[in-house]
């Protein structure tokens, strides 16, 4: 059940339905070498929100930065239990897309992936619920 107002419909790729509080990276980063797979915290030291928790998180981004590893750091993440509960991509990420298809068919469970058509007006630390369609619900919040 839905949690909240439709904030908007995405493309969903990949996943079940899922739900986490909002964090809207400033910027990329690449999950191989900047996301520490142990904590599911960004650990490189140049991102603006060094030492975030990803973990459960609604992850809002365009798509990562860097390395093809990000999808095996990924998966990493989601055997450990620290990765996203959903990707909110604003741009196609096909390295993101072949990490979670993996933890999906390998360990029957993984974030979410949804491909958004424009900007989600919510603010961070609300809490986002994706239904199995792409439809994004949550508390309106304009940031």
């Amino acid at each position: 059940m839905a949690d909240g107002s439709l904030l908007m419909a995405g493309e969903h790729i990949l996943g079940r339905a899922a739900s986490g509080p909002l964090l809207r990276l400033t910027e990329p980063v690449s999950f191989w070498g900047g996301v520490d797979e142990q904590t599911g915290q960004i650990i490189d030291r140049h991102h603006p929100q060094y030492k975030a928790s990803l973990a459960g998180t609604a992850l809002l981004m365009g798509a990562a930065r860097g390395s093809s590893s990000s999808s095996s750091t990924l998966l990493e993440c989601v055997r450990l239990g620290t990765a996203p509960a959903m990707l909110l991509l604003t741009e196609r990420d096909t390295i993101l897309a072949v990490g979670v298809a993996a933890a999906w068919e390998i360990y029957g469970r993984g974030p979410s992936v949804v491909v958004l058509p424009g900007p989600l007006d919510a603010r961070d630390g609300g809490r986002i619920h994706v239904d199995q369609h792409g439809r994004i619900y949550g508390r309106y919040d304009p940031g």
